[in-house]
């Protein structure tokens, strides 16, 4: 079994032979603020960026604080977000979301992960989106893409996403949580995709121990 010394070894050599080949940018998700973004990562859920950023101007635009949308009639956001799918769930947590903001709050998006795990329909991925993102807060982002890729390349063997977080938070030094989980992130969208990996175009597959399957 490879011992966590390897391990630290083997993942700061992937994240070097990654680093240089994406954007730095924190988020493909568009937004104008903390609370922007909080709205714009609930609605990524399931669904691409590209997608949510296609909606969210005209919904920012009709809603533009917390008490807009604790005010919105449920039909009626639910169809401005239908595009971003489940939507009667994430109205639900939408609206839920803001009420707690107003409430714990004064309506501002708070600053640490105990806070922001106090609001309906945020759980520690988006918490971690929304602090590293807005707040420049160190944290590992636990998306579809980072579960698949991180269980490939050997770095956990667990499945709930807080497990793999904890596991990846423990071979990377904190100044690089962010941007692995953002490599990771990029990474599975163009090469180490979820039914076909590129493996002749992957840069990190010498230290893959999937690259044979």
């Amino acid at each position: 079994m490879e011992s966590i010394r390897k391990r630290q070894e083997r993942v700061l050599k992937i994240y070097n032979a990654l680093d240089p080949l994406y954007t730095t940018d924190k988020t493909a998700l568009e937004y104008r603020d903390a609370f922007q973004l909080l709205i714009a990562t609930i609605l990524s859920a399931q669904c691409t960026d590209k997608q949510v950023n296609q909606v969210t101007p005209a919904l920012f635009k009709k809603y533009r604080g917390p008490e807009d949308f604790v005010r919105a009639r449920d039909s009626e956001l639910e169809e401005a977000i239908r595009p971003t799918g489940f939507f009667r769930n994430k109205a639900r947590s939408i609206k839920g979301c803001c009420q707690g903001l107003l409430d714990l709050y004064g309506g501002e998006v708070p600053s640490t992960m105990d806070e922001m795990l106090k609001l309906k329909g945020v759980g520690r991925k988006t918490a971690n989106c929304v602090l590293g993102a807005a707040f420049n807060v160190p944290g590992v982002v636990v998306d579809t893409h980072v579960k698949r890729l991180a269980l490939r390349l050997g770095l956990t063997e667990k499945q709930d996403p807080d497990k793999i977080e904890r596991d990846l938070m423990t071979v990377l030094p904190e100044d690089k949580w962010r941007r692995f989980s953002d490599l990771l992130i990029y990474h599975g969208r163009e090469v180490c995709k979820a039914k076909k990996p590129d493996h002749a175009r992957c840069v990190v597959r010498e230290w893959c121990p999937s690259r044979n399957l």
